[in-house]
């Protein structure tokens, strides 16, 4: 992110001039479309703010076992992999992280709703297993355009995220025919775990409007509230707020409005984070940082995650275990003999559970109170 002024940070996230008072009621169309949903669905900011006080403070990753390229590969029967799973999230917890962000895909699901859901109830044993509570997300809009079930693709060396897929993919996600198909998904899912406490918060879209989408990816963002709405989990609904220019406005003030409680990404240095933070604290709900720590771009644990405990913020950072993700790499700055960067990315494990930096894990064991 670009660093730019706190003015502009306003506008980008509440929208153009007037927005607020248009009625945020929002009526969507299409096959598969919701009626409407609006403010009414939404928890109060008190309770979004009494489930935020009774939860002890969070910290974790974004999880992807070493194993899976994807989220398919994650998911699909033929290479769901439980050792793998229950290793890593064990090294976790040795270091007192407590929540993992984690994502799901529809495809996964279309191929076998049933066993899909098992391997989700597995996930969720092992996480709860290790006293590890769980963020599940749905759609995404980032790098690769068009999934397909099967066999996943090899990674690319030196390539960050080289095999990640969005869900639906591209022409799908603004193509309001396909949102016919998505709502059972998203229906199905959210009925099946909306009492399960092992699942922390509902994350409902992934970045919406990125790989040059922008906003057409509204549609489908307004018809996902929508659809959660209607199942209306125990558990809080959001999508984090992610690009902070202001042709995203509309986006973020769509997702800023109807999340129960808000989250957003930001790999920013500490005085661009810092300013977020404010921004969004403006809300008067909870805060959960659910994407950060770039280490060349100085969003490291030793600066951020202090600061984010010192502000009461969730904090969930890209990565755990150096694996076929490939995000120990850095966005755009491939190594195309997939020898090792000169510093890591993300990621806080090498495959065999030593630390990348064993001053970085002695530092996040210590602001978890471990």
């Amino acid at each position: 992110m670009k660093k730019i002024s706190f003015l502009l940070l306003l506008v980008a996230l509440l929208g153009a001039p007037g927005a607020h008072a248009q009625k945020v009621k929002t009526k969507t169309k299409g096959p598969g479309a919701a009626a409407a949903t609006g403010q009414s669905a939404r928890w109060p900011a008190g309770k979004a703010n009494a489930w935020y006080r009774a939860r002890p403070w969070m910290s974790g990753a974004n999880f992807t076992p070493s194993t899976a390229i994807n989220q398919l590969e994650m998911w699909q029967a033929a290479t769901f992999d439980p050792q793998t799973i229950d290793k890593e999230l064990g090294w976790a917890e040795g270091i007192g992280f407590n929540t993992m962000r984690v994502f799901l895909h529809s495809l996964a699901w279309k191929q076998d709703p049933a066993g899909f859901k098992k391997r989700v109830n597995d996930y969720l044993a092992l996480a709860d297993k290790h006293h590890i509570g769980t963020i599940l997300v749905f759609f995404d809009d980032c790098w690769n355009k068009d999934p397909k079930a099967g066999p996943q693709p090899a990674p690319k060396p030196g390539v960050h995220n080289s095999g990640w897929m969005q869900d639906p993919g591209d022409p799908a996600s603004r193509d309001s025919a396909t949102f016919v198909t998505l709502r059972p998904y998203v229906t199905d899912v959210l009925t099946s775990f909306a009492h399960d406490k092992r699942v922390v918060l509902w994350d409902l879209y992934n970045e919406p409007g990125n790989s040059g989408k922008g906003l057409a990816s509204l549609p489908l963002l307004r018809n996902v509230f929508a659809w959660a709405a209607a199942v209306r989990p125990d558990q809080p609904l959001s999508a984090g707020l992610w690009n902070w220019d202001p042709s995203y406005g509309p986006l973020n003030a769509f997702q800023a409005l109807h999340s129960d409680v808000i989250t957003y990404h930001c790999y920013d240095e500490v005085p661009s984070h810092e300013r977020i933070i404010a921004l969004l604290a403006s809300h008067g709900r909870p805060l959960i940082c659910t994407e950060y720590m770039a280490r060349p771009r100085n969003s490291r644990f030793v600066n951020i995650m202090p600061l984010l405990k010192k502000y009461n913020v969730a904090a969930i950072n890209w990565g755990l275990v150096d694996g076929k993700t490939n995000t120990k790499y850095q966005w755009d700055v491939p190594i195309a003999d997939g020898s090792e960067p000169g510093e890591w990315f993300h990621e806080v494990f090498h495959k065999d559970g030593t630390p990348y930096h064993q001053d970085e894990v002695d530092l996040i064991k210590k602001t978890n109170g471990k």
